[in-house]
């Protein structure tokens, strides 16, 4: 008798703990808690963000350390420090090619015609745009 219902209290207690565990899970998931947004949406998913990130990644030829700071401790980076020159640059790029993209793209649609810029149009996969300059002018 002691046996099953010390069995039964293990058995609840995991259950309580599975499910515990599931709605913080859930709640984390439905609502990523990304830090230091400023140009991209505070309801970003996490997949979104990480498909951008590496958008830039290959449009600028660069990883991560590129415009992330590194952590204090040097394990890993700190993505919401803004320490970095590259990171604010990097958010008024992104604000450019909006607004290019807006105010003279979208207006006139047409079939076979690039209807929008990024990244890539001018970089090229170089971390710098002027390096696409210099080609043209050769």
């Amino acid at each position: 008798m002691n046996k099953i219902l010390i069995l039964a209290s293990i058995l609840i207690l995991a259950v309580s703990c599975a499910t515990l565990t599931s709605m913080q899970t859930t709640a984390t998931n439905d609502t990523p808690q990304f830090q230091n947004l400023k140009i991209l949406p505070q309801n970003i998913s996490e997949a979104e963000l990480e498909s951008i990130m590496k958008s830039f990644n290959t449009a600028l030829g660069v990883k991560c350390g590129h415009c992330h700071a590194a952590k204090p401790d040097g394990q890993g980076l700190d993505f919401a420090s803004d320490a970095k020159m590259e990171k604010h640059i990097s958010r008024g790029m992104m604000q450019m090619t909006k607004e290019i993209n807006e105010n003279y793209f979208s207006k006139y649609p047409q079939d076979g015609m690039v209807n929008q810029i990024a990244c890539m149009t001018c970089h090229n996969g170089q971390p710098e745009a002027y390096h696409y300059q210099k080609k043209l002018e050769k």
